[in-house]
C-alpha cells in the first residue's frame, strides 16, 4: 500500500500565490515541477540588514554567523556570497529570494522518523559556507544569488502557501539554510505561529548563538556528518569537523528530532576505521536512537573521477553501525535494499516499510510497535 501521495502545485496557481512573473530554467527544474523556461528575474530582490556580525575598523566586517568568521572589507563579500558589506553594515542577499521550491516527501530530506509519508514545502537560495568537491546541487550552491534565477516569496508567503497546500513542514534545505539564516529564522518564527512544523537539512557549519535562537523554532533537522577527521573535512568541504559535532551535540539537547547523514565517497571517508569512529561517536554523544542514513555517491562536480559507492561498502558500513549498537540504520539512493526500512529495535519485525520515497507500510500504534509495543524514537501522527 502507498501512503505517499506527492501534491504537486500547478504553475498558474503557483504564480498567482508568489506574485512572481514566472519560474524557470535548468537550476529548478531540477528540484520542482513547476515547469521551466519560463520568464523569471534574475538577482536580488531585496537586501535586509544581516544578523551576527561585529563592526571593525575601516569599514571592515567580521561575520558571526558561520565558524570561518570571514572578515569582510567595505564592498566585499563573505566566503558564502550571500553576505555583503555596504559602508560597514552587513545585509543579506538571500532573504525572500529563493532559487527553489518544491513540494517533497518528508522522506527526501531525509528524515524517516518525523511524521512519514507526509509532505514539506522545501526551498533553498543561492550560495553555501563549504565548497564541497562532491556537491550534488554545486550550480546554485556555489552561485551567488545575483546570478541564479529566482522568485520574489516573503516568509508570510512562505507560511500560506505550506498552509494552502496542507503541508505540515517548512524544510529549508537543497543548499545550506545557514547562508540565509535570516529569512530562515523569520519564515520558521511565522510558521511556529501558525502551527506549521519546521525542518532543516544542514552541513552543520553554524556558530552556537545563531543555532540557539534558531533551535526555539526547529522542529527536526538531518545534518550531513560528511566524515570524522578534520583531513577530510579540510580537503572535501573546505571546513572543519569539530563545529559540525557542537551542532549535532546541541541539537540533541535542545530537543530538536535528530538524524544523521553520512555520504560515503570511494577513497575519501570510506575506511571501517573512520565508519567506526563515527558510529562510536554518534552512539556516546547523540544516543542509540539517532538514526544514520549512509548515502551512496554518485560522481559529481569535482569528483568526477571515482566511482559510484559499491552496495557492499554500505552494507558494511551499516554493519558496523549496528555492530556499534545504533538501532536505525539506513543505506541511502538505493531504493529497493531492506535497509531502507525501519525495523523494530527489540523484535526486529518491519514498523515501516519504503520503497524510493514511498512508504510500503506502517505496523505501529502511537508510535510503538504494534508486535512487542516497544517505542520507536520519533516524532508521529498521533
Amino acid at each position: 500500500m502507498n501512503l505517499f501521495f506527492e501534491r504537486i502545485i500547478s504553475r498558474r496557481d503557483f504564480l498567482k500565490k508568489c506574485s512572481v512573473l514566472a519560474l524557470g530554467g535548468t537550476i529548478l527544474s531540477k528540484v520542482t515541477k513547476f515547469g521551466h523556461a519560463q520568464q523569471s528575474h534574475v538577482g536580488l530582490v531585496r537586501p535586509q540588514r544581516a544578523l551576527y556580525y561585529e563592526r571593525l575598523q575601516n569599514k571592515k566586517i567580521k561575520c558571526l554567523l558561520c565558524p570561518r568568521g570571514c572578515i569582510v572589507p567595505d564592498g566585499g563579500r563573505g566566503l558564502c556570497r550571500v553576505r555583503e558589506n555596504r559602508s560597514g553594515d552587513y545585509y543579506t542577499l538571500a532573504h525572500s529570494n529563493p532559487c527553489a521550491v518544491h513540494i517533497d516527501p518528508i522522506e527526501k530530506k531525509p528524515l524517516f522518523h518525523f511524521l512519514p509519508s507526509t509532505t514539506a514545502l522545501s526551498l533553498a537560495t543561492a550560495g553555501c559556507n563549504f565548497t564541497c568537491k562532491n556537491c550534488q546541487n554545486w550550480d546554485i550552491s556555489q552561485a551567488k544569488p545575483d546570478d541564479t534565477i529566482n522568485f520574489e516569496m516573503s516568509p508570510e508567503q512562505v507560511v500560506d502557501l505550506a498552509s494552502e497546500y496542507n503541508t505540515p513542514t517548512i524544510a529549508y534545505t537543497y543548499t545550506e539554510p545557514t547562508i540565509f539564516f535570516e529569512y530562515m529564522l523569520e519564515t520558521a518564527r511565522i510558521a511556529k505561529k501558525k502551527g506549521v512544523l519546521n525542518i532543516y537539512h544542514s552541513n552543520g557549519y553554524i556558530n552556537q548563538q545563531p543555532l540557539h535562537e534558531l533551535t526555539a523554532y526547529l522542529d527536526g533537522a538531518n545534518i550531513d556528518l560528511k566524515g570524522f577527521s578534520n583531513k577530510f573535512y579540510q580537503d572535501i568541504t573546505g571546513g572543519t569537523l569539530s563545529p559540525v559535532l557542537e551542532t549535532l551535540k546541541t541539537l540533541k539537547k535542545q530537543g530538536v528530532w535528530l538524524e544523521v547523514t553520512n555520504l560515503v565517497i570511494p577513497t575519501k571517508n570510506d575506511t571501517e576505521g573512520m565508519i567506526e569512529d563515527l558510529c562510536q561517536w554518534i552512539k556516546d554523544s547523540l544516543g542509540s536512537d539517532t538514526p544514520i542514513h549512509f548515502s551512496r555517491f554518485y560522481p559529481q562536480y569535482k569528483l568526477q573521477n571515482l566511482p559510484p559507492t559499491p552496495i557492499q561498502t554500505l552494507k558494511k558500513a551499516a554493519e558496523i553501525a549496528r555492530d556499534r549498537g545504533l538501532y536505525y540504520v539506513y543505506i541511502g539512493n538505493v531504493p529497493g535494499v531492506p535497509e531502507e526500512n525501519t525495523y523494530c529495535p527489540n523484535c526486529r519485525n518491519l514498523v515501516i516499510g519504503r520503497k524510493g520515497y514511498s512508504i510500503t507500510a506502517i505496523n505501529m500504534n502511537g508510535g510503538k510497535c504494534k508486535t512487542c509495543k516497544t517505542e520507536i524514537a520519533g516524532r508521529w501522527i498521533q
